[in-house]
């Protein structure tokens, strides 16, 4: 048990947070895992329809059950509470371009990150719920369904991985502090030629290639790879593919920025996190940074790390 349960906001600590926390997340990963098999859905969730039959197929119904069981749930559990819900399902109609939301704390939810992986069967998909206060992450929570593991930070106090029973393993993060030891966990697919340049620039030792960011934040915790890098391209990833990956990885002692060593900041009117993002165990994260920025440069210049 953590030695303290610091308060979150007015009237609401850490530790009620994280008991709805914990049945809202199995929920959903039990609710994720029928819809990826075609079995019916608990908790009273309909079975998926082929877009043939007039659905809109196994993802779609699989990202709104989790949405509605999630901000259902927090809605619930905190009817009072003096924080705003934002998820990546209702982001269209709550968020006006350029503007960021009236709220000094806010939840960021991501249903299903790693849709491909979901429909491919890797089992490389995840859950993101985060906290934010005034633009930073405070809480996070990774839960990924297939691997049976809910990755909870809470910035300030540590990260740890609780199974179903509630028993916690710790963050093994790897000891490799030598940039050309150190292993990149990569995406399948959003790999351009500047990824592929700045990767080769970089000198790293190995690489991994893994599904949903919460899952390749995962394994850095874990100590299977030591670091993942987002390269914007045409598009970019989005706060509620972020956040709570940041807040797991920052609670632990890790660190996750853009190559010119800014915070990435939530809620500013702009959910795109572009630019050059480096997620690490920590341990080199600075040559990382300064050897990435350089290489950008050559890269792509002009381009907003």
């Amino acid at each position: 048990m953590m030695p303290s349960s610091p308060t979150l906001l007015a009237g609401i600590n850490l530790e009620d947070v994280l008991k709805v926390l914990r049945p809202l997340s199995w929920g959903a990963a039990d609710i994720l895992r029928a819809y990826a098999r075609g079995e019916q859905p608990p908790h009273g969730f309909s079975k998926a329809l082929s877009v043939d039959n007039g659905g809109e197929g196994p993802v779609s119904a699989a990202d709104l059950a989790v949405n509605q069981w999630l901000l259902d749930g927090l809605k619930q559990s905190f009817p009072s509470a003096a924080w705003t819900l934002l998820s990546e399902e209702t982001a269209k109609e709550k968020l006006t371009e350029g503007q960021p939301l009236a709220a000094d704390w806010l939840w960021i939810l991501d249903p299903l990150d790693g849709t491909k992986d979901f429909l491919q069967g890797t089992g490389e998909y995840a859950v993101h719920l985060a906290l934010v206060h005034q633009q930073r992450p405070v809480l996070g929570v990774v839960l990924l369904p297939e691997a049976e593991e809910l990755w909870i930070g809470v910035v300030g106090e540590g990260t740890w991985c609780e199974n179903r029973s509630g028993e916690r393993a710790p963050v093994r993060f790897s000891e490799r502090t030598v940039t050309h030891e150190l292993i990149l966990v990569a995406s399948r697919s959003h790999r351009d030629q500047r990824l592929e340049q700045l990767i080769t620039a970089l000198e790293l030792g190995d690489s991994k290639a893994v599904g949903s960011v919460g899952c390749k934040v995962a394994t850095i915790l874990r100590g299977e790879t030591d670091l993942y890098i987002s390269l914007s391209g045409k598009s970019a990833p989005k706060d509620w593919d972020m956040a709570a990956p940041e807040a797991v990885l920052l609670a632990a002692g890790g660190a996750f920025t853009h190559a010119d060593g800014r915070e990435l900041t939530y809620n500013t009117g702009d959910v795109r996190q572009a630019g050059c993002l480096i997620a690490s165990h920590g341990k080199a994260h600075a040559t990382l940074c300064k050897k990435g920025a350089q290489a950008m440069e050559v890269i792509d210049p002009g381009f907003q790390v």
